[in-house]
């Protein structure tokens, strides 16, 4: 389990959406949109993934050409078009508020992925169970979930994302979470791994082999 630099106030800024000074400039990191700045939310509301998280993210994940790929709580859409530009063959990405759509719309466009890509303005977690009826697609290669932090929201989307069987057979569950708000045992997912980046988790979660 690996720690890095990330300031040990980044996580609390935003979890608690109090107002902060710092301001997070979003790139994509590399593939096709690589150097592209991304539109971030004009309010505290919405929280950026930070690039040298996103970076370690897709180091370890390596090679995501070809997956479909499920951004919930996607936020900016900083995560699904990272890997869009990396070369995933289509990203849906869910979040209720009109802001986060709104940025999110403009992103796309930004980096020319609107073709590859449907917004769905979802209710979380409990919109998951329309997500396969409204973008056509029964199963993802690549699932990002990053709730707000400490709301509670982590362990729910999980358990959803389970009992739909919305992660395809040999898919990954990536999760952005509070070191408060652990992953409890969930049937049918098992956490592969877990690194630390300050007051930043992100577990690393698949499908178990199924019992012969």
């Amino acid at each position: 389990m690996g720690k890095s630099q990330i300031p040990e106030d980044f996580g609390p800024h935003f979890a608690d959406k109090a107002p902060c000074k710092e301001i997070f400039i979003v790139r994509v990191i590399a593939g096709s949109a690589k150097g592209r700045t991304l539109v971030g939310p004009k309010s505290h509301a919405i929280r950026p993934a930070l690039d040298k998280v996103k970076g370690a993210i897709f180091n370890i994940l390596f090679d995501v050409t070809g997956l479909n790929v499920l951004d919930v709580f996607a936020g900016t859409g900083a995560i699904g078009i990272e890997a869009l530009s990396r070369g995933a063959k289509f990203a849906v990405f869910l979040d209720a508020s009109p802001e986060a759509i709104g940025v999110i719309q403009k992103n796309l466009e930004l980096c020319r992925f609107s073709e590859t890509a449907k917004i769905l303005r979802s209710k979380l977690p409990e919109d998951l169970r329309t997500v396969t009826k409204r973008c056509g697609i029964e199963a993802f290669d690549l699932i990002f979930v990053d709730p707000p932090y400490d709301k509670d929201l982590v362990n729910p989307a999980l358990r959803k994302i389970a009992e739909l069987g919305l992660l395809a057979e040999g898919g990954r569950i990536i999760v952005e979470h509070s070191p408060r708000e652990m992953i409890a045992e969930i049937d049918g997912l098992a956490v592969k791994d877990r690194r630390e980046y300050g007051q930043t988790i992100i577990s690393f979660l698949n499908r178990p082999p199924e019992k012969i």
